[in-house]
């Protein structure tokens, strides 16, 4: 698959994953945090059991692959779940856009730190363009960011994205990102489990009585994280990790322009503005020097 399909399929998961921002905040006004992200990861493993099923053809993962994919559903989808959800329901929109928004900067340098891939000028200052375009948009009108312990879940939540991500990449040397995604989907449900059953001990627990709730919670379980996450870990596999990150900048300004339609959410000028900068950078992160382009195949390996 050439890699111009896969970064189209990239700004495919950044625009579900804006409207999955939208719908994240609708469903918490009738779910509780864990619950909610639990019963989304329970959906989508059901539908991912479902495919493999149909299609038969995964590959059993060696010892090495299921201590990674164990690895990676705990920071991937246990830990990045519960914070961010937890975190959205303590702390702005705002905040949460432009804090998640930092993943990329951190991918950058963790995948530099532990998969040796290589730092260019345009990823580093297309990734700093992008973060200024993230600020615009969350910070328009003057409001101040304040430090809540909503913003730590948040930043926690943003980490353990990222750390995560290094986990696929070395996964994706021996695995097929097809597997990848379910394994990784179905681990990180059964680790959550526990969670969810403590949220009920703890009477914590709020489930939506509303049929609407739930087709939404279907609707973003099956596309903004089931063909999502394939379309994602393929992107991570093909182009690295490091370059999928740039295209998270994107959903904050997918997500306000879903919010005007949706939920009646104004659009500001300094919203337009934020949202040029973010797909400038994108763009800019992506561009490969031609004296380069060897190299860039083999990051990672």
């Amino acid at each position: 698959m050439k890699d111009r399909i896969v970064l189209l399929r990239l700004l495919g998961v950044s625009l579900l994953w804006g409207f999955n921002y939208v719908a994240s905040a609708y469903l918490l006004r009738d779910f509780s945090p864990i619950i909610l992200s639990y019963s989304r990861l329970f959906l989508t493993s059901l539908l991912l059991i479902a495919i493999a099923l149909a299609h038969g053809r995964m590959r059993k993962p060696s010892r090495r692959d299921w201590l990674l994919l164990a690895v990676a559903g705990f920071f991937g989808t246990l830990l990045n779940q519960f914070f961010y959800f937890t975190g959205l329901q303590n702390s702005t929109a705002g905040n949460a856009a432009l804090i998640i928004a930092l993943s990329p900067v951190a991918t950058i340098f963790l995948a530099k730190l532990f998969l040796r891939e290589s730092i260019t000028a345009f990823k580093l200052i297309g990734s700093l363009i992008a973060l200024v375009g993230v600020a615009m948009i969350v910070l328009f009108g003057g409001k101040a960011l304040g430090i809540s312990l909503g913003d730590v879940y948040l930043l926690l939540a943003m980490l353990a994205m990222s750390i995560s991500l290094l986990f696929i990449r070395r996964l994706s040397q021996s695995m097929d990102s097809y597997d990848i995604t379910i394994l990784a989907t179905v681990v990180g449900t059964v680790l959550m489990t526990p969670a969810a059953v403590m949220e009920g001990v703890q009477g914590h627990m709020h489930v939506s009585a509303h049929l609407t709730m739930w087709l939404v919670l279907a609707a973003a379980a099956i596309f903004g994280q089931g063909l999502a996450g394939f379309w994602w870990n393929q992107g991570i596999s093909r182009v690295g990790a490091s370059t999928s990150s740039m295209f998270m900048n994107i959903p904050p300004f997918v997500a306000i322009i879903v919010a005007y339609f949706v939920l009646g959410d104004p659009i500001q000028p300094a919203q337009i503005a934020g949202g040029v900068l973010i797909l400038f950078g994108v763009f800019l992160a992506n561009v490969t020097p031609a004296r380069n382009k060897t190299k860039m195949g083999s990051v990672g390996a």
